[in-house]
């Protein structure tokens, strides 16, 4: 067998076209119903509707990425029971037309965060990069947020004033912009003061709270994805550690090891995202994929450089400082283990998460951060060679 090869398509605004993607050897696509607001069940006949649109390409319907949860359901305010009737009605509707894994995440008001996305690379080609005196300095001195300057220290206040004060007009703007995107598959923004109400709705949700939501939510969606035939598979935080005040709380082994107790099921299970977990300096991703290799139900493959202090730049998917040799390791053979115990869950959908923007894709417009075809085509290629030489290697 072989991973399945996947790749993300924001449907049928993405500048990449589903001919296109078929040319680069992914066999899967990851997709979600972006124009069903969150909160919204996911009709069937919607699901349908994009199925139909993926096979006529020639490709498969492999993963949802993502049903957004609610801010409701994190917060456990407002009409959040309702919204979670909701999100149990698309995980059913997802298993009644076999698409049968459905990758989520449980960050609160912000999905990623970066704080420049035109970096320059060492071969001229366009990255991304998470700098924390940047985001430091955007968030005391940018977005005003009341007690900003408790969750830092009086170094890290000098060195975010500092970096501040060097910026030009412009750049501020652009630091603002950059990070108050926040939304991986939509070019849509907070404004400063949208997303100073955003974070004022958690102002009394603190770390045990916002787990005990998670686990909470997990409990009650858990049962009912088991019944549809569905895997889940949370995503990490990006990055995984506080911002802005807000909680994070799936971020290193300890977090992971608590959410996956809630349910003890196999479509309770996460997303492996060697990036995201990658950014944190206190996890050893190779380790935490042997440790956690019979729960994953998803992989994100991109890789990161990174220091202690909390900064990341996004790396070629070979390169960098997570172990992408013993990753892909355990993950093959994992999937040999599922294949000898009978397991049904032998696919491993796997995707080149991020990519570099490389000069054939310069011209083309509105390419989201991340998400071009040439430098994904290029992952997805490293990636594929280097899963079959292990694969050799070890015989599998």
């Amino acid at each position: 067998m072989a991973l399945e090869q996947t790749w993300r398509w924001f449907g049928p605004d993405d500048p990449i076209t589903l001919s296109e993607i078929r040319q680069t050897g992914a066999s899967g696509i990851v997709t979600a119903l972006h124009h069903v607001p969150a909160g919204q069940v996911w009709p069937v006949d919607e699901i349908r509707i994009r199925k139909k649109v993926i096979e006529d390409s020639g490709l498969t319907w492999s993963v949802a990425e993502s049903i957004p949860v609610h801010e409701d359901i994190k917060k456990r305010k407002g009409r959040y029971r309702q919204f979670i009737e909701r999100y149990k009605e698309s995980i059913r509707n997802l298993g009644k037309c076999g698409v049968d894994t459905v990758c989520y995440n449980f960050m609160p008001v912000l999905d990623w965060s970066r704080t420049d996305l035109r970096v320059q690379f060492r071969d001229s080609s366009i990255t991304t990069r998470f700098e924390a005196r940047a985001f430091a300095a955007f968030d005391i001195f940018l977005l005003k947020r009341p007690g900003a300057e408790g969750d830092y220290s009086e170094e890290q206040i000098s060195e975010a004033r500092d970096h501040y004060e060097h910026l030009t007009h412009t750049q501020r703007e652009q630091l603002a912009a950059t990070v108050l995107l926040g939304q991986p598959g939509s070019l849509e923004a907070y404004s400063l003061e949208g997303l100073r109400s955003a974070l004022d709705e958690y102002r009394e949700i603190g770390e045990r709270e916002l787990r005990a939501h998670l686990h909470q939510f997990i409990g009650e969606i858990i049962p009912v994805a088991e019944e549809a035939g569905v895997l889940m598979g949370i995503h990490p935080d990006d990055p995984p550690r506080s911002l802005l005040g807000l909680p994070r709380v799936v971020r290193d082994t300890p977090d992971v090891e608590g959410l996956l107790h809630v349910v003890d099921s196999p479509s309770n299970g996460i997303t492996l995202c060697t990036g995201s977990f990658g950014a944190g300096i206190q996890n050893d991703v190779a380790a935490m994929t042997e440790r956690f290799a019979g729960r994953i139900n998803f992989v994100h493959l991109r890789n990161v450089a990174r220091n202690p202090e909390g900064d990341f730049l996004e790396e070629d998917h070979l390169e960098g400082d997570v172990d992408m040799f013993a990753v892909m390791r355990t993950l093959l053979r994992e999937q040999k283990r599922r294949e000898d115990e009978g397991r049904k869950d032998l696919r491993m959908p796997m995707r080149p998460d991020h990519g570099h923007l490389m000069l054939p894709d310069e011209h083309k417009k509105n390419m989201y951060p991340g998400y071009s075809l040439f430098g994904r085509m290029r992952g997805l290629a490293e990636l594929r060679g280097l899963e079959l030489g292990i694969r050799r290697a070890l015989d599998l």
